[in-house]
């Protein structure tokens, strides 16, 4: 679970909900004070939202790039309906097509997607690529996660099927199975992981965990759709979900430039936001006017992997 390391709004962002052909979603986004280099649209993870992009806001704005950081359909604040059949992955990688056309960018726009958020927006790159200057692939793998993973993720989308009407008590039942995952002792963060779940709609994390537990590899699929869109894979230097050799490989198979955070773990979005502007910021900057030619590559933000 991405804990966001403040919930406060940076001078430069505001939040509103962004009409769509697909419905309304709820957004962060943050313009630079002079001219605009290109536009973000940064998609969040399983049980995630657009606060575990918070710590980015402020330095890639400060960069020139106007960014969107995006709840999903059925996630957190933006709402969605009780039923199973609107959250499949190509649901939602639609849902990613029309906020960026909404967005209403002059030209083409970085996407990104953390988690989960990887598999959706590699899937709206396979429907649509020519949106796009770029993408960014955060902590997601190849296809399904590790086993380990898949166990736990079981867990809950059985939990769910079974009291889905009670979210506080699947809450709290998380809470007391899993240590590793407890909320800090701020009480301000504790209260919004518990809001946050509780806006998440049952049936989005049944759909989506089932997913994460059976999704094949589709690199290469990728591959084929968006030969010549520059992509990059940016990790920390473990992670729990998708081992970092497994990110490895994906990059090598892509072409992809490849960045790894020191001393973070699943979310280096959250846990060192500093590091992860500057690696988008020189990512997307070489990128900027030139979708049709991949940067390639493979780079380490402490040094070459």
């Amino acid at each position: 679970m991405s804990k966001p390391p403040t919930l406060t709004l940076p001078p430069a962002a505001r939040a509103y909900r962004l009409a769509t052909a697909r419905g309304d979603f709820a957004v962060h986004e943050a313009v630079p004070v002079g001219p605009v280099r290109a536009t973000a649209l940064l998609v969040p993870g399983y049980t995630g939202s657009k606060e575990d992009f918070l710590g980015l806001l402020g330095p890639l704005s400060a960069a020139g790039y106007r960014v969107v950081a995006v709840d999903g359909r059925g996630q957190h604040e933006s709402g969605g309906p009780r039923t199973q059949a609107p959250y499949a992955l190509t649901e939602l990688a639609r849902d990613v097509l029309a906020q960026t056309a909404a967005l209403g960018a002059a030209g083409p726009v970085h996407l990104l997607g953390h988690s989960l958020g990887g598999l959706i927006v590699r899937a709206a790159v396979v429907r649509d690529p020519a949106p796009y200057a770029s993408l960014t692939l955060l902590s997601s793998g190849p296809g399904a996660v590790c086993a380990d993973q898949q166990g736990r993720t079981k867990l809950l989308v059985s939990a769910l099927e079974a009291m889905g009407d009670d979210m506080p008590a699947i809450w709290d039942a998380m809470r007391a199975l899993d240590p590793r995952d407890a909320p800090a002792e701020d009480p301000a963060l504790k209260a919004f992981l518990r809001a946050r779940w509780l806006g998440t709609v049952p049936e989005q994390l049944m759909v989506t965990g089932r997913a994460l537990i059976e999704e094949p590899d589709r690199i290469d699929e990728l591959a084929a759709a968006a030969p010549g869109l520059a992509k990059l894979v940016l990790s920390g230097e473990s992670d729990p979900v998708w081992p970092v050799s497994e990110m490895d490989a994906m990059a090598h198979r892509l072409g992809a430039a490849r960045v790894v955070v020191p001393g973070t773990e699943h979310s280096p979005n959250a846990e060192d936001p500093a590091a992860v502007a500057a690696a988008l910021a020189a990512f997307w900057g070489a990128s900027d006017g030139s979708s049709g030619s991949s940067s390639g590559g493979s780079s380490d933000v402490s040094g070459t992997r």
